[in-house]
């Protein structure tokens, strides 16, 4: 049987600098430049994962982020929606103010006429 394939990590060699530094500064007496390569693979991908989860956590905190501020974009949307109808209400309301200048207009030309 063969074992799954596992996904390769790129990683940086800043990262496999790291890596091999701190086997080094935790190898024991009597360790072998084997078994230090190894603790230095495995600490290499323990830095990958971690910089792997990172990055994913990054992304979500970032979408999370664009989500409130288009939530807020809506809201200010709907506020500024609710503004621009308040000001066509006031004119409907003030609608009443010519006519009735037509009309009184109209009656102070009629009384004017019916004096002369």
């Amino acid at each position: 049987m063969s074992q799954p394939k596992a996904h390769k990590i790129k990683s940086s060699p800043e990262t496999a600098l790291e890596a091999e530094r701190i086997a080094k500064a935790t190898q024991k007496p009597g360790q072998t430049k084997e078994q230090t390569r190894l603790i230095a693979q495995g600490v290499q991908k323990g830095i990958d994962e971690y910089k792997k989860q990172q990055k994913a956590r990054a992304r979500a905190a970032d979408k999370a982020k664009k989500q409130r501020q288009r939530a807020q974009s809506y809201e200010l949307d709907a506020e500024l929606d609710l503004d621009e109808t308040a000001p066509q209400e006031t004119n409907t309301r003030s609608a009443w103010l010519p006519w009735a200048l037509l009309v009184l207009s109209w009656i102070g030309f009629a009384m004017f006429y019916w004096k002369t």
